[in-house]
């Protein structure tokens, strides 16, 4: 089996060091993720690109958890899972809902319990909704917009998620915590 090289400024590619510093700016550390990223410029441009913009979609910081979780635990993420719910902590996001979306319990309310239901059926089905399921969302009082931003979410969740998988990347300190171990 090959090992990742999770990348330090001093390692790093010369066409990723400037993300990096980037990273290491906005963290105060390197995450491993972006250590690993980071071999690939273009893919690591990609999610910090993604990260952007889903964060600055119209969802509130439940929502984001909420996406970004559900898929996290659905794709059995053991990095990306702990990550986000120390992400979801500095976001003042309760605890109680971190702890259902990493249970694969209820979410606290009809409306996150449908974009968490919606955002699994995406993920499961590949982006192929019904006329039912798509209107159940529409019910809840999420707009087209919002179904869209869920495929944005995922699109950031596949890099990180899948990059995980192949470098088993190992959870940052900080988040070390939060471990989580997939009991699917």
């Amino acid at each position: 089996m090959s090992k990742f090289t999770i990348h330090n400024l001093e390692t790093v590619p010369a066409e990723s060091k400037a993300l990096l510093e980037q990273s290491k700016k906005a963290y105060g550390m390197i995450p491993n993720l972006h250590g690993v990223l980071a071999e690939s410029p273009g893919i690591f441009e990609a999610y910090q690109t993604l990260h952007t913009l889903f964060t600055e979609s119209s969802f509130n910081a439940d929502e984001l958890t909420v996406v970004w979780q559900t898929i996290n635990v659905e794709h059995g993420c053991t990095y990306c899972v702990p990550a986000h719910t120390g992400i979801a902590e500095m976001m003042e996001v309760d605890s109680a809902l971190s702890n259902a979306l990493r249970n694969r319990e209820a979410m606290p309310n009809a409306k996150l319990q449908a974009l968490h239901d919606t955002t699994l059926l995406v993920v499961r089905n590949r982006g192929i909704l019904s006329d039912a399921e798509m209107e159940a969302f529409f019910a809840a009082g999420y707009g087209q917009r919002q179904l869209l931003e869920i495929i944005l979410g995922l699109s950031q969740k596949v890099i990180s998620n899948y990059v995980n998988h192949l470098a088993h990347t190992p959870v940052d300190a900080p988040f070390k915590k939060f471990a989580w171990q997939n009991n699917k």
